[in-house]
């Protein structure tokens, strides 16, 4: 199917997006109670998937440019990094209600305009503070009324705070509230002297005590805790796998076919994003490259659901066309259907919510 509120391309017979999914991708999503947010930098979209009153798939998409860290508080809020911007949108839809068939509708309500510091992951503390991964000063911040941002943590190795992009500080994994650990691509202290090392310089450092835990891994990124367990994406090699915490030996669970990036869980199953990797300084060269060769397969771009008891892909979705690579992946709970209010349509003047009272 076409994502709903697609572009036009070129041809107008041809949709510039085609999603493919298992059979029973729709079904899962249901069973589990859940819809799925992801993000591609690369098109500049943002995508929600849903199901249709009929048991269909239902895909909707929106544009913001260099979309990447999608967060999500719940079903409630969400956190999405742009190419100069933090946006958050927030559900206008009381419980049982709906819009156009859609149980949540997200307005973008606040844009934080921090300038290009290559955000990546977004992720919001018990506090409420919002943090990000700021790549281009290889560090992790947060947002501030005045300045672009407030630096937070960097990692040991990073000698000066500078927008050069040095290690390609990427990922940041939660635990109670807190950020806990951080992935990159190498430990490099010169501007983009990660490139050099994207084979085995990757690791994962532990930010309170402020120490590598894990390396020699192929261009980590999207640890998350989750049921005990660090886990990451093993990009350059495309193994899901997890951190063991006493010897910092990663243990991979399965292999799927593309890039890693995007991990989410839910139950008993991780989701994830792949990408077709590109040919180039960045992606070409990995053990990627060989381990589909071997297999005789080719990279993909989409979503796998694995199944975190035998590492089996029970579902899977896949994007051909202009969009061949992905950054985030994000698990709504309790929500069967989501859209997102754009800036293009009469909508956004038209619809309005109204808050509990507030006091004098």
């Amino acid at each position: 199917m076409a994502a709903e509120s697609a572009q036009p391309t070129a041809n107008p017979n041809e949709p510039w997006v085609e999603v493919y999914s298992s059979r029973n991708f729709a079904s899962w999503m249901s069973q589990q109670h859940v819809s799925l947010g992801f993000t591609t930098y690369q098109t500049a979209k943002m995508f929600l998937l849903g199901v249709k009153p009929d048991g269909q798939l239902a895909v909707f998409e929106r544009t913001y440019n260099r979309c990447m860290g999608l967060w999500a508080s719940g079903n409630q809020t969400l956190w999405l990094s742009s190419l100069y911007q933090l946006w958050r949108f927030e559900n206008a839809l009381k419980p049982g209600e709906t819009h156009n068939g859609f149980d949540k509708l997200y307005i973008p309500r606040v844009g934080h305009t921090t300038g290009d510091l290559d955000v990546h992951d977004v992720a919001v503390e018990s506090s409420g503070r919002v943090i990000f991964v700021n790549t281009k000063f290889n560090c992790l911040a947060t947002l501030t009324e005045r300045d672009s941002f407030s630096p937070i943590w960097r990692p040991p190795y990073v000698t000066k705070l500078a927008p050069e992009d040095r290690c390609h500080l990427n990922g940041l994994a939660m635990r109670d509230g807190k950020p806990a650990y951080m992935s990159a691509v190498s430990t490099s202290d010169v501007v983009d002297g990660w490139r050099d090392r994207r084979r085995d310089g990757g690791v994962v450092l532990d930010v309170a005590a402020n120490q590598i835990i894990a390396s020699n891994l192929s261009m980590p990124h999207s640890p998350r805790f989750y049921r005990g367990r660090l886990w990451v994406l093993n990009s350059g090699t495309g193994h899901l796998g997890s951190i063991d915490l006493s010897t910092g030996k990663f243990e991979p669970l399965t292999f799927c076919p593309g890039y890693l990036r995007g991990l989410a869980f839910t139950g008993d199953f991780a989701v994830m994003g792949l990408s077709r990797p590109r040919h180039d300084k960045t992606f070409g060269g990995l053990a990627l490259d060989e381990t589909l060769a071997a297999k005789g397969a080719e990279a993909r771009c989409g979503i796998h659901v694995i199944d975190l008891r035998t590492g089996d892909c029970i579902e899977w979705l896949r994007l051909e066309g202009q969009v061949t690579e992905l950054y985030d992946v994000a698990v709504l709970p309790d929500v069967t259907r989501p859209m997102i209010l754009g800036f293009k349509s009469d909508e956004i003047e038209r619809l309005l919510s109204i808050g509990p009272p507030a006091p004098l």
